[in-house]
């Protein structure tokens, strides 16, 4: 098997489950040495089984999204330990309250703002020069179709989701004359826990599972990636203008 990514380092967020841990699992295999970020000891030693068990390596990072001294610890260490990072997956992500705007409480908001928008922006700001340092620095957001559609009691998760949008255009954008690529990912529904507790009538067997959704992840991360500042619909398999998928 071909492993493009050999002797890369990959960190991806929220990495315990669902997309995080089948991508972390799958960079693994492409020859990345995979940075495992979530709050689920239990998830992330786990992956790191599985990982060991394909001949693979992976560093276990259990720090929670919303903690920002946290990220930046983490940036630090692996400035310290490689002097770069190759691959940057913003997956970690909550769903928040499903109901009308005017229901939400304050505190649910606050923290899907935390965890959906801030830490990725911290993450950028604390990895841009481990990136920029990288031959090939590739970054990827997992984004959402509700960021464009505007569907009724979505409004907190897709207001984060097109706010990360923005992140995404304005970072590539500052990048373009950089060896540095960012791009965004919609998977649209997968079958994973998050989309089951927000959809609980929809058929799971109906969707993909989350490990080939992480396959159409991986050419994003690679070196031959050209693309940036796009978002990549995994429904229509390619690359589109940030507007609302067909």
């Amino acid at each position: 098997m071909s492993k493009p990514l050999t002797d890369r380092i990959a960190l991806v967020t929220g990495a315990s489950r669902g997309i995080g841990a089948a991508l972390a699992l799958q960079l693994a295999q492409a020859g990345a040495h995979v940075v495992a970020v979530a709050r689920t000891v239990g998830g992330l030693e786990e992956l790191d089984d599985k990982i060991k068990a394909i001949g693979g390596s992976a560093t276990l990072v259990p720090v929670d999204m919303k903690d920002m001294d946290g990220i930046a610890r983490l940036a630090l260490a692996l400035h310290e330990r490689y002097g770069r990072l190759d691959v940057l997956i913003g997956n970690a992500g909550v769903l928040g309250p499903l109901s009308p705007l005017g229901h939400v409480e304050p505190r649910d908001w606050d923290n899907l703002v935390a965890v959906n928008i801030t830490a990725n922006w911290q993450l950028i700001r604390t990895m841009d020069p481990l990136l920029k340092a990288a031959p090939a620095g590739r970054a990827v957001f997992i984004s959402s179709a509700l960021a464009f559609l505007g569907r009724a009691y979505t409004g907190p998760y897709a207001a984060s989701k097109a706010a990360l949008n923005a992140l995404v255009q304005v970072y590539a954008a500052e990048n373009a004359t950089t060896r540095v690529k960012v791009n965004a990912f919609n998977p649209g529904p997968t079958r994973t826990k998050m989309y089951a507790s927000g959809w609980p009538g929809v058929d799971p067997e109906t969707l993909p599972p989350p490990e080939d959704v992480a396959k159409a992840i991986v050419p994003l991360c690679l070196a031959d990636c050209a693309e940036s500042g796009k978002l990549y619909d995994f429904r229509q398999a390619k690359f589109l203008e940030f507007r609302a998928p067909a």
